[in-house]
């Protein structure tokens, strides 16, 4: 094999040593073009294969938006391409999202749903083209239903009935679906996705009715009985009604307890309820207004109200006058023959007098208004209730000092809250709430004191412990403050005996001192040879250095002198 590649490479090596310049360019410009053409192989092989959620182009980019927003909100990257087809990233992820779409009816117009689940298989004959087209509809419709978030496995049974000739004779088909759920999911009691299942088996399955569809789970319960559904959807909403009047409480509370804390503390308004009474239902009100017709405009120039109305307008007016006198003719008709007077003037016959009636028929028009609305709920009654402490103050005495009482605790005054202010809180909350008596709204404030007691008693320790450190603090200065004194009184008598003792010494000094100079000035004068001891001369010797050292250095001497008085 070496010898091989050895004789390949001697003879491209010949071949490219005989070549012209010419024929190296052309020949690598051809080999660069095929390495291009092979790495764009590559990429395009390695590009992710799309699949289409609808097989149909999407026109409309309403509802193209729509989609994709749909598809966005499941976390699920979806491709528009150039025409118009939406896609995604697998098979898998375009049956959940068709199952999903199909469940809030966004299904693009000009697609059929059939289409969605059709996948034809090559058959020799007709009836295994059927039989091979209802197992694979089958399995796709499966497919689609495990596709559904808390479905762990389906079991699907569908019956087409064979065609009859004649439409009333023809069986309805059925489907009958087992539905496994996940541990801990949410799919028996989620009523959207049983009543998506069954839209799907209704999109899948030509002429499928609601009443032939048969959903249940692995115990046997039918889960699309949205007729017996209705107690538990009418548990819910109850359910979602008081949530919502629970929210509806919890916002005029916190609104009016804000305000309130505000002024007077959060300790003092504590405890603040409110109860809403509410008619959730939905009515239609038909309603006919009648009102006058204005005949003259008012002047908005004047002060007051100058227009003029009236009730009515005429609209026809009939008059229709009657006079008789006399009995009149009463023509009777052949004889035999009932006549044809009326009774009334039968029982005038064989009468004599006179009569006229005029008879006015008036037809009046009314200014009216019909209105045909449907009210939305309201709030029937607002019932509020608040209690708010009053000021509770220490009592002092001329000193200022709290007063204790005989059992040992700080004497308090309960000041209540004015009515007036009552009163003003009562407004304050009724704008709040936007109170009307007519509907029985209620607001009560109640000035109640809060049971303190446990408040109390910490303060009144608190206050007993700070008297205590007080007197332990005052003691413990006032001892520091004498023994300091009791100091400074004894290091002054200390000083003030050494003071004593050394001018003592300084004046038995000075006076032997001059004793020894006069017993010296006598000697001399007297011619005797006085002899000086050894200390006695060194003495003298220091202080004559002193009193020289004084006299040539004066500043040095005064500082000295300085520093022996401070040390002494």
């Amino acid at each position: 094999m070496n010898e091989f590649f050895k004789k390949l490479m001697t003879r491209v090596t010949a071949l490219w040593a005989g070549w012209s310049t010419q024929q190296r360019i052309i020949i690598g410009i051809v080999g660069v073009v095929i390495i291009g053409v092979i790495i764009a192989l590559f990429r395009v092989s390695a590009t992710p294969v799309l699949t289409a959620v609808y097989d149909r182009p999407i026109n409309d980019e309403a509802m193209q938006y729509t989609i994709v927003t749909r598809l966005a909100q499941e976390n699920v990257k979806a491709t528009v391409t150039a025409d118009n087809i939406i896609r995604v990233a697998d098979e898998a992820t375009a049956r959940r999202m068709r199952v999903i779409l199909i469940r809030e009816n966004l299904l693009p117009s000009g697609i059929d749903p059939w289409q969605i689940f059709d996948k034809e298989r090559w058959t020799l004959t007709d009836m295994e083209r059927n039989v091979n087209f209802q197992r694979a509809q089958q399995r796709m419709i499966a497919d689609h239903i495990k596709a559904i978030e808390g479905v762990d496995d389906v079991q699907l049974r569908i019956v087409w009935p064979r065609l009859a000739l004649f439409l009333t004779d023809q069986n309805p088909a059925s489907a009958v679906v087992t539905i496994i759920p996940t541990p801990g999911g949410s799919l028996v009691g989620d009523r959207s996705k049983i009543e998506g299942i069954q839209k799907i088996l209704q999109f899948a399955i030509e002429g499928l009715q609601p009443e032939h569809i048969a959903i249940t789970d692995h115990t046997g319960q039918q889960l699309n009985d949205f007729e017996g559904l209705a107690a538990m959807d009418r548990q819910n909403l109850i359910e979602r009604e008081n949530k919502f009047l629970k929210n509806l409480e919890d916002y005029y509370k916190g609104k009016v307890l804000a305000a309130l804390q505000k002024t007077f503390t959060e300790d003092r308004v504590r405890d603040l309820n409110i109860k809403i009474g509410m008619d959730m239902s939905k009515k239609s009100v038909d309603t006919t207004e009648h009102f006058p017709f204005e005949k003259t405009p008012r002047d908005r120039d004047l002060p007051y109200d100058n227009s003029e109305r009236q009730e009515s307008v005429i609209s026809s007016e009939q008059v229709s006058e009657t006079t008789w006198k006399g009995t009149g003719f009463n023509p009777e008709g052949p004889s035999g023959v009932e006549g044809q007077t009326s009774p009334a003037f039968k029982d005038m016959s064989n009468l004599y007098g006179e009569m006229s009636q005029t008879t006015t028929l008036i037809n009046h028009e009314l200014n009216k208004r019909e209105i045909q609305e449907e009210r939305s709920p309201q709030i029937d009654r607002v019932t509020v209730s608040v209690n708010i402490d009053g000021v509770w103050k220490r009592k002092f005495d001329a000193k200022r000092n709290p007063i204790i009482q005989d059992n040992g605790t700080i004497e308090r005054e309960y000041i209540p809250i004015p009515p007036e202010d009552i009163r003003s809180i009562t407004l304050l909350i009724q704008d709040a709430i936007g109170y009307n008596s007519a509907k029985g709204d209620s607001v009560t404030v109640r000035n109640i004191a809060f049971d303190r007691s446990a408040e109390f008693e910490l303060e009144d320790a608190a206050y007993f412990r700070k008297k205590q450190l007080q007197t332990t603090i005052l003691i413990f200065v006032a001892g520091l403050t004498l023994l300091l004194f009791g100091f400074m009184i004894i290091r002054m008598v200390s000083r003030e005996i050494e003071r004593r003792k050394r001018l003592a010494e300084e004046e038995r000094a000075r006076r032997e001192q001059m004793m020894r100079e006069s017993a010296m000035a006598e000697a001399e004068q007297e011619g005797m040879d006085v002899s000086i001891s050894l200390e006695e001369r060194t003495r003298m010797e220091l202080m004559e250095n002193a009193i020289n050292l004084a006299k040539e250095h004066p500043e040095d001497a005064a500082q000295l002198i300085r520093t022996w008085l401070l040390e002494e």
